[in-house]
């Protein structure tokens, strides 16, 4: 009796409403026949494209695979559930770049008043010109050493905390953005798959 070995990610995304068993992880068994033709076995059609989470059980995925082959020993080696995303690609146009361009802008002048207003609550002007006037035993006529350094301190200090500079990483490190996105991404995984009320949406055997 051949063994069939199954995995499947926490979150799968799929594009197309026909899922196949192909779309949703990876098999792998002794007779490759096998695996080529359970890849082809649809899973579920997708008819509410509105609603895209949907929260499958892999007895439901074995009980497709029992269907053509009833005496086939499968052994999931993934997760016991699963989130099925549905995302309909699109093409972005025009008013995916005016999009893109209003959460630049919303990003840079949120982040520039954020960097002003602490600035301001501290007194950092007043500190700025009581050190520099203790150092250089006159006061500060303008814009002084002490303020260019803060400010490209600043800007190394953000390219370096995120890791990104003009669309490249400086290191292999995941950036903390892509962090707290991940962990975002497990606890809406986690909170679907433990307190989903919503049947319809629900993928499981009968």
């Amino acid at each position: 009796m051949e063994t069939l070995y199954l995995k499947i990610d926490q979150n799968v995304e799929v594009h197309e409403p026909d899922i196949t068993l192909g779309d949703i992880g990876k098999m792998t068994c002794a007779d490759d026949n096998v695996v080529n033709r359970l890849k082809t076995i649809k899973l579920v059609k997708i008819h509410d494209k509105k609603f895209a989470k949907y929260t499958v059980s892999v007895l439901a995925v074995i009980e497709k695979i029992h269907e053509i082959y009833p005496d086939l020993e499968v052994n999931n080696i993934g997760e016991p559930e699963f989130v099925l995303t549905y995302k309909e690609l699109k093409k972005q146009g025009v008013w995916g770049g005016i999009k893109v361009g209003i959460v630049c802008l919303v990003s840079f002048f949120g982040s520039a008043f954020t960097i002003m207003t602490f600035n301001n609550d501290v007194g950092i002007t007043e500190l700025f010109d009581t050190i520099y006037e203790r150092i250089a035993g006159e006061k500060a006529g303008g814009i002084t050493s002490l303020e260019v350094a803060y400010s490209v301190g600043i800007a190394l200090g953000i390219i370096v905390f995120f890791n990104h500079f003009f669309g490249r990483k400086l290191t292999q490190e995941p950036t903390p953005l892509e962090v707290e996105m991940c962990l975002y991404e497990d606890d809406v995984n986690t909170m679907l798959l433990e307190k989903n009320t919503r049947k319809e949406y629900e993928i499981d055997v009968d």
